[in-house]
């Protein structure tokens, strides 16, 4: 057990260690350093704010400092792991929005693929969707109507984009769109670092008679390089509870619904 005369000491510690190791555990960093559990929680949200660290469900994960969050496009395998909890919770309340007879559209985004995984109760679904991994998962039901987009795949997103994929999505209507987003702000909107993601999701707006984002609080206040729609396209936020009070507020003035779960 190492035991550090100060919170930064042991917090300096901490990232040391992230960096050497790539990731980090709650309970191991606990039985090391002599604290609570708490209290490794509180040191990695400190680390994660600052941007040190990304957490993820039972611990952190080394966070690269060479590019900005912002402008930084993590794979799809790194994105599961972060705020796994948050996301699994807003796919379980965005699910509860879908109703039998539903077309209902699905972007790409980890928090979309959790919708996915919460479709038990339906029999009669109509799934477009330019995600794989969202497509592998809405077979396992074995009822429902899936139409996956054609396109140039994207490696680290395992979806399809571009201009064969947008042709593709002009040929329908959806009734609800799921999208997820890297990045957003009252003031600049939804955005991501992909150009050819964010004209594929302009187009999946267009199709969709109501637009549901989902996101995790972390999003919240940040821009992406590549602009996808400003908030009044939005119909409803589907979130976590550390969503600030200030920005909910924001959104209900400009009519937008906000939904926070708790995690």
């Amino acid at each position: 057990m190492t035991i550090y005369d100060s919170a930064q000491g042991r917090r300096s510690a901490i990232l040391q260690q992230a960096r050497q190791s790539s990731s980090v555990n709650v309970t191991e960093l606990s039985r090391q350093f002599g604290v609570s559990e708490v209290t490794i929680r509180k040191d990695l949200k400190i680390l994660s704010e600052r941007k040190l660290l990304l957490r993820v469900h039972g611990g952190a994960m080394a966070s690269s400092q060479s590019s900005s969050a912002e402008s930084e496009e993590h794979p799809v395998k790194f994105k599961l792991l972060v705020n796994a909890r948050e996301k699994e919770a807003i796919g379980r309340a965005a699910a509860a929005h879908i109703k039998d007879g539903d077309t209902i559209l699905l972007d790409s985004g980890t928090t979309t693929l959790q919708i996915a995984k919460n479709l038990d109760r339906f029999n009669d679904l109509t799934i477009i969707t330019n995600s794989v991994n969202a497509m592998m998962e809405a077979m396992k039901y074995k009822r429902f109507k899936l139409i996956l987009l054609g396109g140039t795949m994207r490696e680290s997103s395992v979806s399809t984009v571009g201009p064969l994929a947008e042709s593709n999505l002009k040929l329908f209507y959806c009734d609800k769109l799921f999208l997820g987003v890297d990045s957003f702000s009252v003031e600049a909107g939804l955005s991501t670092p992909s150009v050819e993601e964010a004209s594929t999701n302009q187009v999946m707006i267009s199709r969709a008679r109501e637009v549901i984002a989902v996101f995790d609080s972390s999003k919240v206040n940040r821009r992406a390089f590549a602009f996808i729609a400003s908030v009044d396209k939005i119909d409803t936020i589907i979130t976590d509870n550390h969503l600030s009070a200030t920005v909910r507020n924001q959104l209900k003035s400009l009519k937008v619904n906000v939904e926070t779960v708790n995690v």
